[in-house]
């Protein structure tokens, strides 16, 4: 059975404002030591197993040239551009019902194009883990990422470490839950019974839109609408379709409802790169602990992440900061604060400064 994947391709990167921008949001940028953008990383680090013209994107439509100008050699067919914003059910049932036109039966890996992961080759052998149990059954296959501690910011897959696959490293979902609090994630770290919710994914595609139909009959219809729109070329009738979507996680619509779900407990390097921090985890500190790129004399500052465009940046006495400096906006931002960084954009629109955004 052919392999192939789905890179979901759509996000913003708000939070990495002033670099990312409407028109270049995070995923087609370099913020790593490498000169690599994000997405042809990702591409990188599966085209062992899978071949690039058996890659798949969704994307928004304001996107397709910088996927394509990215990847040379990526089939322009394989590039599903959406016309508004629908979470990941949306864009994975889209993605799945593509990939059954084109090859009928395959496995699907499916990856956020904005992750990091350090050990690509650990993380091969794990997809190669899950592709093998996806082949063997029905089941909807899940990576959860063994915990470095007690995480608010994620959310936690609970395994049921009594119901192992006959695959030795899969086990029996238990149950899906959100970001918790602090207390609560102590409480899972300290059980071992839960892993960190990656959200990546391998499945037959013929599985997925069978749960799909199943739990999420109305988006079904649509997205079979909205396929048959796009092999008709009719752009109207499928923004059309897509709109009509309601905007649902595949976690939420899908996976915590479907009844043979595996999560792979795994361990391969894995950042999500939620904010500016995780610059600061993705690349070489120097002496002071600070992450520097551009023009930059730093005197008597710690622990700073510092990105420069052309202007030379002169740090003097700063601790725990966050200095971004572009042609047209500068972002200065306490690192405990990184968080708070969409708020900006918010009052830019409120304030109709759009062409910052």
């Amino acid at each position: 059975m052919k392999t192939v994947a789905l890179i979901m391709a759509g996000g913003r990167g708000e939070r990495f404002w002033p670099k990312s921008r409407k028109k270049t949001p995070k995923q087609f940028l370099c913020l790593t030591d490498s000169d690599r953008t994000m997405i042809q990383s990702t591409v990188d680090r599966i085209l062992p197993l899978v071949q690039l013209e058996d890659i798949f994107f969704v994307t928004n439509q304001e996107y397709k040239d910088l996927v394509l100008s990215q990847l040379p050699g990526l089939p322009e067919e394989n590039v599903l551009c959406e016309p508004a914003t629908r979470n990941t059910a949306p864009c994975i049932g889209w993605g799945a019902l593509a990939v059954q036109k084109k090859y009928g039966g395959a496995t699907m890996i499916v990856l956020p194009s904005d992750h990091l992961i350090s050990q690509p080759h650990l993380f091969r052998n794990v997809l190669r883990e899950g592709v093998e149990l996806a082949q063997a059954s029905d089941a909807l296959v899940t990576l959860g990422i063994a915990p470095t501690g007690p995480d608010t910011g994620y959310g936690y897959i609970q395994l049921n470490v009594e119901e192992q696959a006959e695959f030795r490293n899969a086990f029996r979902v238990r149950r899906f839950v959100e970001k918790p609090a602090l207390d609560t994630a102590k409480a899972y770290v300290a059980s071992g019974e839960y892993l960190w919710n990656s959200g990546m994914f391998i499945w037959k595609a013929s599985a997925i839109l069978r749960e799909i139909e199943t739990h999420l009959p109305e988006h079904a219809q649509l997205l079979r609408q909205v396929e048959a729109a796009r092999e008709a070329g009719d752009e109207k009738a499928l923004a059309a379709a897509f709109t009509q979507l309601t905007p649902i996680s595949i976690d939420y619509g899908v996976m915590e409802k479907a009844q043979l779900v595996y999560v792979i407990p795994s361990s391969f390097g894995w950042d999500d790169v939620g904010s500016w921090l995780a610059v600061e985890r993705m690349n070489t500190a120097n002496d002071a602990g600070n992450v520097i790129s551009g023009d930059v004399i730093s005197v008597s500052s710690q622990r700073c992440i510092v990105q420069g465009d052309q202007r030379l940046i002169a740090l003097v006495g700063m601790e725990d900061a966050i200095i971004v400096d572009t042609a047209d906006a500068l972002l200065v931002c306490a690192k405990d604060s990184a968080g708070e960084i969409k708020k900006v954009l918010e009052v830019l629109r409120a304030v109709n400064r759009t062409e910052l955004l």
